[in-house]
């Protein structure tokens, strides 16, 4: 794992052992405190790693390729070794020469700029890359893009591929509604959340003109974990916005009162844009989707595509002019519809169940693995 801490980590140990399976999780940390169990599973630690760090993490891996006992004394009794992104799955890779019959498999959350640019340093990543997928027997993708837009292109000896998107978990007997607390009064002020992982600048700064421009009619909560890399002082950046607020990290079970805060979700992403960003279905859309809250989207990206084709959300052609324009001359009557075009999409397309933990780990197994639609 690249983070142990991660919140998807604990969502998909949580699917495996749902599926029966016992759990291992190895991997760094982007906090100081060592993690020792993730649930019923336990933790081998592998150090600490930075964002946004690259030459670091790098260093960190080289370390755990040159230095593998603690790889392959946790493989040795595996059936299925998985490495979450690239970095490591590097370490996956090594770790299977402990137990060479087990099923390697590649879980993809992003795909970096250097896989894609044509510099010395990408060429080698990329010929790194496609050397450990020969041997790959599954690729984990939670969205469709990364198929359809990098790997068919790009990968010459490309391994069968599941998509596993970023749903809520709920492991009771079937979907069922995820909130049930009372919508904000649908009248301005209209508040959008922003939250998850904090590190795109950009999205900042345009939300920060957007709240100043807006004559009080635009709020904006915001809640999650600031990158260190993108700023420096998160904090007094959010007080110098009058209409900001930041309520700090969150855990799962803070969503629904956040999103309960709010009129709209935040679900454009320009980290990597163009390419990552234009790919990714994150699991905001999933989660204030789930608590009937409206994202808000490009129509150019994956995200924009994945919410016309349910017939919801508040989908602009640009982050700017456009939205400026719907968000200042929304009325009541306008964001109940959107709310109830919301509230009208399938659960099963926004919450995973204990049939989608045992359709995971027949994919994992070999056993079913069905085509993606491209």
């Amino acid at each position: 794992m690249h983070d142990v801490y991660d919140a998807a980590v604990e969502r998909r140990v949580r699917m495996f052992n749902a599926a029966g399976a016992h759990t291992t999780v190895l991997g760094f940390r982007r906090r100081d405190l060592p993690m020792k169990q993730l649930g019923s599973a336990p933790v081998i630690d592998l150090g600490r790693t930075e964002d946004a760090r690259m030459v670091q993490r790098l260093g960190a891996v080289i370390g755990g390729l040159m230095h593998p006992g603690k790889l392959l004394e946790a493989a040795r009794e595996a059936d299925i070794i998985i490495g979450r992104n690239l970095e490591a799955f590097a370490l996956a890779c090594r770790a299977h020469a402990a137990a060479p019959k087990a099923r390697l498999v590649y879980e993809c959350l992003d795909i970096h700029r250097l896989l894609i640019e044509s510099s010395f340093p990408a060429r080698a990543l990329q010929a790194v890359q496609s050397r450990l997928l020969r041997d790959t027997d599954l690729i984990l993708t939670s969205s469709p893009a990364f198929e359809r837009e990098y790997f068919r292109p790009n990968v010459h000896h490309l391994p069968p591929v599941y998509l596993v998107e970023n749903k809520l978990l709920m492991l009771g007997s079937g979907p069922e509604p995820v909130s049930e607390q009372a919508p904000l009064p649908s009248q301005p002020p209209w508040t959008i959340g922003w939250f998850g992982m904090l590190r795109c600048r950009k999205t900042f700064d345009l939300l920060a003109e957007l709240v100043r421009g807006s004559s009080g009619r635009i709020k904006v909560n915001i809640a999650g974990r600031p990158s260190p890399a993108q700023f420096a002082d998160f904090e007094a950046m959010v007080a110098d916005v009058p209409g900001f607020s930041f309520h700090g990290p969150y855990a799962p079970g803070d969503l629904p009162q956040l999103y309960a805060s709010c009129h709209f979700a935040w679900a454009i992403d320009f980290f990597e844009e163009g390419l990552n960003s234009s790919w990714l279905l994150p699991n905001r859309i999933y989660e204030a989707m789930a608590h009937g809250v409206v994202p808000i989207a490009l129509d150019s990206v994956e995200v924009g595509r994945w919410l016309v084709a349910r017939n919801a959300g508040l989908v602009v052609p640009d982050a700017k002019a456009s939205l400026r324009e719907v968000l200042l001359t929304l009325d009541s009557q306008q964001v109940e519809q959107l709310q109830a075009q919301v509230a009208a999409v399938p659960v099963t397309d926004l919450v995973a169940t204990k049939a989608d933990c045992d359709a995971l780990m027949a994919a994992l197994d070999g056993l079913s693995v069905p085509e993606v639609t491209a």
